[in-house]
């Protein structure tokens, strides 16, 4: 276990975007509130702050009128929009996607992988997307790893994972996904 002063730093550089954006926001407070507070809590000055915030917000797709609002007003998409925001403004390193749109309809969710691949290209942003979904893993992963029981069971370049599965389990998890006539990168 890491102590509070170890773990300090690397908030800054690692963020995390969660599965359930309507529960990843504090319903009591605006937008703006939410992602101010992290950088603000690093030593970013209020007026800087908002500026990343509107700036942000845009690179999202979203209008800077939304900072005033709370997040009971806005779609599910919205929210993981905002999710995603509020966690680059951190300028973090590498961005953990918790099944990030897994709770998601298909449609958003296929807006919301095409955002995180132009955030990841735009700036240079290591990901590490956690999904069970192998059709949104085959879209989004340059790398895989397949886990079983907490155990990494195979892990490579993931048009060879998907190509050519070496584990038993990856093969059988293969085997098991529905539709699994689905070509690697065109899910």
């Amino acid at each position: 276990m890491m102590a509070a002063s170890q773990l300090r730093p690397l908030r800054q550089r690692v963020q995390i975007g969660f599965q359930d954006p309507y529960r990843s926001l504090n319903p009591r407070r605006t937008v703006a509130q939410a992602m101010v507070e992290g950088p603000m809590n690093y030593g970013l000055g209020h007026a800087e702050a908002m500026q990343r915030a509107r700036d942000l917000l845009a690179l999202v797709r979203m209008d800077a009128s939304a900072m005033d609002r709370y997040p009971h007003q806005f779609s599910g998409g919205q929210r993981q929009r905002i999710c995603i925001a509020r966690a680059l403004m951190m300028e973090p390193e590498l961005l953990v996607a918790d099944e990030a749109v897994s709770a998601l309809d298909v449609s958003v969710q296929a807006q919301v992988l095409q955002l995180f691949e132009e955030i990841r290209s735009r700036l240079n942003l290591a990901m590490l997307f956690i999904t069970h979904d192998l059709r949104v893993a085959s879209q989004v992963c340059d790398h895989l790893a397949v886990m079983s029981k907490g155990e990494v069971v195979e892990y490579g370049p993931a048009h060879r994972v998907f190509g050519d599965p070496q584990h038993a389990y990856t093969r059988a998890l293969f085997a098991a996904a529905p539709g699994r006539d689905f070509a690697f990168g065109t899910a």
